[in-house]
């Protein structure tokens, strides 16, 4: 795969950096049109367009693909043959880098935490960790208290005891590196909205581990265009240790780009306001939104990290936020992770019936 014009024409940094190629094409930018007209009944709609960050190929899809084009490149610039990385049991990020890895001729290896409050069959087996045993990853499985990065770091140690070259990255790929992928993705959604003549006033995005959005503020930033527009939900970590978390790894991303770049803080637009009782944890809000949207336009959004958003965008569009102008939400994957929350669907369903 050639280096694409619009990111050589955005970001020209980007071609400093080694990368596996995974993604199959740009990603499609679609209206939801019928959504518009269904929401009309209650509120003003804006113009709603989806980045289908969701239909990549390999491995099920989802946007961490973008993040691991850049980290197994550098994995494999520095002579690796094993890749470790760590998240919670129903990780999307983990899924995908066993199914990268399995394409890449790297050894994976998972290491997952339990820290979704849930030990029924279907969060255990289902969803993301059959994938996994699937693509043929080595799975370590522990405690939600546990230090899982330095559990992965003491096992690389013992790789390399034994003469492997080990490539360790954490939780949603979200280094400094890995956010190139969606300093790249900014490059994208800039070369789209010309050809689409719009100007999205609001970028939607999901934040767990801080990556995807710190990845786009900084592109977007090294491209003299406005990070501002980009609002990310956390679904993770509470309210200000997530952005606390994003401001510092996009100027480290931006730094990384062009060292003599800087990012305000203040153009960093967090909001705590779908998180919920925790990570993982659904919320009324976020299974009404993936039934809507699945009914309206027959789009699947995954219950942890783009559900929860979305019903953020839903609430700021009934509340009349954002009328007469145009939005973007980045729909980030995950639909296997649907498998696995079928319990609290049925649950919702069955209470509704009642």
């Amino acid at each position: 795969m050639s280096f694409p014009t619009y990111w050589a024409a955005g970001l020209p940094q980007l071609e400093r950096f080694r990368r596996v190629p995974l993604l199959e094409r740009v990603t499609p930018i679609q209206r939801l049109e019928r959504l518009e007209r269904t929401l009309a009944e209650t509120a003003e709609p804006p113009r709603i367009y989806v980045k289908r960050d969701d239909v990549m190929g390999l491995g099920g899809g989802g946007n961490k693909l973008r993040k691991l084009e850049f980290l197994l490149g550098d994995a494999l610039g520095q002579g690796c043959d094993t890749f470790i990385t760590v998240g919670g049991r129903q990780s999307n990020h983990a899924r995908q880098a066993a199914a990268a890895c399995a394409r890449s001729g790297l050894q994976c290896e998972l290491v997952l935490t339990d820290v979704v409050p849930r030990n029924d069959e279907t969060y255990l087996r289902n969803g993301n960790v059959l994938l996994d045993t699937l693509f043929g990853a080595h799975m370590h499985h522990l405690p939600g208290d546990a230090d899982a990065l330095a559990f992965a770091h003491q096992r690389a140690a013992e790789l390399e005891a034994a003469g492997h070259r080990v490539y360790v990255a954490g939780a949603g790929g979200s280094t400094p590196v890995g956010c190139l992928g969606y300093a790249a993705c900014a490059a994208e959604v800039v070369h789209q909205e010309a050809e689409l003549g719009e100007a999205f006033a609001r970028i939607v995005v999901a934040n767990g581990s801080s990556g995807t959005h710190a990845g786009l503020a900084s592109g977007l930033a090294a491209m003299d265009a406005d990070p501002s527009r980009i609002q990310s939900f956390t679904v993770l970590a509470p309210l200000d240790h997530a952005r606390t978390a994003t401001i510092e790894l996009a100027q480290r991303t931006l730094r990384l780009l062009d060292a003599g770049r800087t990012l305000d803080a203040a153009a960093i637009r967090i909001s705590g306001d779908q998180r919920g009782e925790g990570y993982g944890i659904p919320t009324d809000a976020m299974l009404d939104a993936v039934r809507l949207l699945a009914r309206t336009e027959g789009l699947l959004l995954d219950p942890v990290y783009s559900g929860k958003a979305f019903a953020g965008l839903l609430a700021a569009i009934r509340n009349g936020e954002l009328r007469n102008t145009a939005v973007l939400f980045i729909m980030t994957g995950g639909t296997p992770g649907l498998f696995a929350y079928e319990p609290a669907f049925r649950r919702t369903a069955n209470d509704s019936a009642a």
